[in-house]
């Protein structure tokens, strides 16, 4: 079968298997979900605005303070344990009704809190009691991530990272370090992660998405990332972009997300395309489904369309995704499996 952009608008978005390893739970609120909590409890958001306020329109600028803006007012919604766990529940089957093989959802454990100033380990029990209970239900494999973000305190993040630590049987799989990379450094933050990974952690790093192509090297040779989030200005520096081809190091790319975040002025001129080329093991993922108003399924479908994917690039996006999952080698390895017959499958019928 010619796997066009034009052929794949049907079948692919509703069977196309896929790997999402780059998944905010703050950014995946059902819009319905967000209308009758700010009804419940009478938020003071009018409700012709609520879009505005919560997602990325055509009206608005593109930048990372506008993108940002979205978080501000989806962190004031988790007013009760019930919709911490209902968030984390509905963003798991929307997953799921994606055809999501495999996620890593990723949570702020210290925005949950914050409305009415939760204990920080029970947010993370609430959290990861409804990951488990979402994916057995759905049958979809998830494993968590928690975040820390760069502009709040080192001893929040250490907090933090010692909670996960010990949450990795309940499905904690991996840290993170998120936030403005363009303004905070995240050199003050890597004892923190030295010892998360020392506690048997997998760790990522928001890099070279806001901030340059130094902050990619500093992920891998100082923190010795197992992923890079974003990683879209690797190109900019070739010592750094030939030392992430030769480390292999998995990145997790989101385009949607990058341009509304203003990095790229279009899908057409995100550098995806020309990291492949480039030799950097990059794939793509979600981000904020409910910010940018996508599925995983419209980015690959971008993907074909705006970057000329091929099919084999796109099943090797996916394999490459799967192969970069934060599972032991053999769940890694039944989940490829899986993966491979899907794709031989959909490419017969």
């Amino acid at each position: 079968m010619d796997w066009t952009a034009t052929t794949l608008t049907g079948e692919f978005h509703t069977s196309f298997p896929k790997v999402d390893l780059h998944r905010h739970l703050e950014g995946s609120l059902r819009p319905a979900t967000i209308a009758e909590i700010i009804q419940t409890y009478r938020l003071p958001f009018p409700a012709e605005q609520v879009q505005a306020l919560t997602q990325i329109t055509v009206h608005d600028v593109f930048s990372p303070v506008n993108f940002l803006s979205k978080f501000q007012v989806l962190r004031q919604l988790y007013r009760s344990p019930e919709i911490i766990q209902r968030v984390t529940r509905e963003a798991i089957e929307d997953a799921a009704a994606d055809q999501v093989r495999y996620l890593e959802l990723r949570f702020t454990p210290a925005a949950l809190s914050r409305v009415h100033d939760y204990p920080l380990d029970e947010v993370m029990d609430w959290v990861c009691a409804s990951a488990q209970q979402a994916g057995q239900s759905t049958g979809l494999p998830v494993r968590l991530i928690a975040s820390v973000n760069r502009h709040e305190s080192v001893a929040l993040a250490e907090k933090v990272l010692a909670l996960a630590a010990e949450r990795q049987s309940q499905g904690l799989a991996g840290v993170d370090l998120a936030g403005n990379e363009a303004e905070f450094s995240a050199e003050p933050f890597l004892g923190v992660f030295q010892a998360a990974r020392q506690a048997g952690l997998n760790v990522t790093l928001h890099a070279g998405e806001w901030g340059s192509a130094e902050n990619i090297r500093e992920a891998i040779e100082v923190f010795q990332a197992d992923r890079i989030g974003h990683g879209v200005r690797v190109l900019e520096s070739p010592a750094v972009s030939a030392l992430a081809a030769e480390r292999g190091i998995p990145f997790e790319v989101c385009l949607s997300s990058n341009i509304h975040s203003g990095i790229f002025p279009s899908r057409a001129d995100h550098p995806f395309q020309r990291m492949l080329a480039a030799g950097i093991n990059a794939s793509l993922h979600s981000d904020d489904p409910s910010i940018s108003g996508i599925t995983l399924a419209d980015e690959y479908l971008f993907a074909l369309q705006d970057q000329k994917l091929t099919r084999s690039q796109l099943e090797q996006s996916v394999l490459s995704a799967a192969q970069a999952a934060f599972l032991p080698e053999t769940e890694k390895q039944a989940l490829l499996r899986r993966l491979r017959i899907e794709l031989d499958l959909l490419e017969e019928s």
